[in-house]
């Protein structure tokens, strides 16, 4: 096992588990949940979301060989409020993370080192996935948070539920001790 193998299978797994947060939270939306904004100047969780795949798909695409930001990208468009369903915002929603997983699973620890372009600005492949972990973690933490204040006394922890951490942290250490 190698540092940059093992970098490679963590940010995999992160990648997963944030999008994981993110979909336990649409999961637990409606149609009308998910275009609910708090005023004019916020945004609702579907134009979050085509957002975050409108990044994906640019950064993604041809990730080692292109800049990232490319020239069919129309990032003042993705802000705009033109998702109609909740169907069309989850496709939307697909298609940026499969972009994102298929170049993720591609790369090889010889990648991690090259330089790659995002607007001009070159960036190593390590310091290009850390940015769009940081960018993708802060997306999906407002979705969640939306979706949390929506839900209300309905929503679903993603996580441990308060008051159960003790609980919670006797099972892991039971369990991982029959593992030992």
């Amino acid at each position: 096992m190698t540092v940059g193998n093992e970098y490679l299978k963590v940010v995999q797994e992160r990648f997963r588990s944030v999008k994981e947060l993110g979909d336990k939270t649409i999961q637990q939306l409606s149609e009308d949940d998910i275009h609910w904004a708090l005023n004019h100047s916020s945004n609702n969780i579907a134009i979050i979301v085509k957002h975050l795949s409108g990044n994906m798909i640019s950064r993604w695409t041809e990730f080692l060989t292109s800049d990232g930001e490319k020239t069919y990208r129309k990032r003042d468009q993705e802000f705009a409020n033109t998702i109609s369903s909740k169907q069309e915002m989850i496709s939307i929603w697909e298609r940026g993370w499969s972009t994102l997983t298929k170049t993720i699973d591609n790369l090889n620890e010889e990648d991690l080192l090259k330089n790659i372009y995002i607007r001009g600005e070159s960036h190593t492949v390590i310091d290009a996935i850390e940015r769009q972990m940081a960018h993708y973690a802060y997306h999906i933490g407002q979705i969640v948070y939306v979706g949390k204040q929506i839900k209300n006394e309905e929503w679903e922890s993603l996580s441990i539920p308060n008051g159960k951490s003790e609980e919670y942290l006797r099972q892991m250490l039971k369990s991982n001790r029959k593992l030992k």
